[in-house]
């Protein structure tokens, strides 16, 4: 007889147990397998970008393209060696014209902004009161001229009547003190005549330098004074003219050294941008101290202005030529590069290979530097695009230009191209 522990479960117990309904496991599955396609496909994008590129057998890698540069040919030449400063056009001489006297403005005889020489009529002043003073101190002249003869003929009376025993010493000597006494008088009156004719000549106002008038400050019929703030007119004296720039005092020792040699250092004026040449002149003096809070010392320069190219109170850039180097190799100084270990330049060498050079520079005068060493005539240096190089780098030429920075005729033996707007 069996156990019926050990019987199996019927099979209704399973076909009844609860299941998954198919429409749910479905999706799940759907799910996973988009999942798988994804990750597969960014593993194949990952492993195309970072393996390692392979080289065909017998083709080389690409080499870095060439740098466009432009160039220019190193020559040997002349540098002056200026000194600059922005200076302030300054007359010789700045005079308000104004009235030695009181009265009316009768004439006007200049323009505004006419040039005049010294000496020249400028305005009148109305005479008619001068001159009735000068006729009243000449009348008071003569009169007391005549009572100063009469005394003096009447003092030689008495000297012969004193001799003659026929009059008293002491009317001699009261007679000869009169005398004394109107020819103290006729001396007054010779200076009020020569001061009335004075005054009577101030009527007439010159100009007392040569110069341009400027705006007219006293119309015609105004009533001036020698008091006057204004004056009548200012004249400014403009041929010659000067320019008054600083210098620093470091450069003192080698300006005074031409001086106290009897030279005369030149000095050009450029307008305030520094490109036009206005003015060719010479330093004329140097002041006496310097000035401590900037430390500098003001020089002072005379130009003929011919042209009247220098104005009062214009701003100018004044060079003053301190000496000439001869025979320097010089150098646009844009070729000039600064680094960790000082200046450098890139010659462009065999092969349009750009070789990383160190120069000592000299001075500079305008675009151009010379160069001390470092360098030889008749190298080819970089002066445009040195921003892209490195020292070896391979470079293409787009332009040769001459030592005076012009594009040269021809390309420099050894370019690799010739001028080219690529």
């Amino acid at each position: 007889m069996s156990d019926p522990a050990a019987e199996p479960l019927p099979r209704v117990l399973e076909r009844d147990a609860p299941r998954a309904p198919a429409s749910a496991a479905r999706p799940r599955r759907w799910l996973a397998a988009r999942l798988l396609a994804v990750a597969f496909m960014i593993a194949a994008l990952g492993w195309q970008y970072l393996k390692p590129t392979a080289t065909p057998a017998g083709k080389p890698a690409d080499a870095p393209r060439p740098v466009p540069v432009s160039i220019v040919a190193v020559s040997g030449g002349d540098l002056r060696v200026t000194l600059a400063g922005l200076g302030t056009v300054t007359p010789l001489a700045t005079v308000s014209v104004k009235s030695e006297i009181s009265g009316k403005l009768v004439q006007i005889a200049y323009q505004e902004g006419q040039m005049v020489k010294q000496g020249d009529f400028l305005a009148e002043i109305d005479p008619r009161p001068y001159q009735n003073a000068l006729h009243q101190a000449q009348g008071q002249l003569m009169r007391d001229q005549a009572l100063l003869e009469n005394a003096k003929l009447d003092l030689e009376r008495y000297r012969r009547l004193v001799k003659q025993d026929s009059a008293p010493r002491q009317q001699l000597d009261t007679q000869d003190s009169l005398v004394h006494q109107y020819e103290g008088v006729v001396k007054i009156d010779q200076a009020l005549v020569d001061n009335a004719e004075l005054n009577l000549d101030y009527c007439r106002i010159k100009a007392p330098v040569s110069g341009r008038v400027g705006l007219r400050l006293a119309d015609l019929g105004a009533y001036v004074t020698s008091g006057d703030a204004n004056g009548i007119v200012v004249l400014a004296q403009l041929q010659p003219i000067s320019v008054v720039f600083p210098v620093a005092e470091d450069h003192l020792p080698a300006v005074m050294k031409q001086i106290q040699a009897g030279k005369k250092p030149p000095v050009e004026a450029y307008d305030r941008s520094g490109g036009a040449l206005l003015a060719k002149g010479f330093l004329a003096t140097v002041d006496n101290q310097v000035d401590p809070t900037t430390g500098t010392v003001k020089f002072k320069a005379q130009f003929d202005n011919s042209d009247l190219a220098l104005f009062p109170n214009q701003f100018v850039n004044a060079r003053l030529l301190v000496d000439m180097l001869r025979d320097r190799i010089v150098v646009p100084s844009a070729a000039i590069q600064y680094g960790p270990a000082g200046p450098f330049v890139y010659v462009v060498g065999v092969g349009d290979a750009a070789a990383m050079t160190p120069v000592k520079v000299g001075p500079s005068e305008g675009d151009r530097t010379a160069v001390l060493s470092g360098l030889s005539a008749g190298a080819r240096v970089v002066i445009a695009g040195a921003d892209r190089l490195r020292d070896g780098a391979k470079v293409r030429v787009l332009e040769t230009k001459a030592a005076d920075g012009k594009p040269a005729a021809e390309a420099a033996p050894g370019t690799s191209g010739e001028l080219s707007g690529r």
